[in-house]
């Protein structure tokens, strides 16, 4: 192993590296981001209504019955 070594590391990683460095805030509103798009509570009993109410459907939607 040479003396002048150095480990390798990515463009897109020290792309992220530097923004991170930059703004140490991104991960907290990325984590906001996704709370206000994923993070939710399901509602089951509305779900299981949701599941209750569809109607089956033939294999075929366009073929006539016959």
């Amino acid at each position: 192993m040479p003396l002048f070594w150095k480990a390798y590391t990515s463009d897109v990683t020290s792309f992220i590296s530097t923004l991170k460095a930059n703004k140490p805030t991104l991960e907290e509103e990325q984590r906001q981001g996704r709370a206000l798009l994923w993070d939710k509570r399901i509602d089951r009993e509305a779900q299981a209504e949701y599941q209750d109410g569809t109607v089956p459907q033939q294999p075929y939607v366009y073929q006539t019955k016959g």
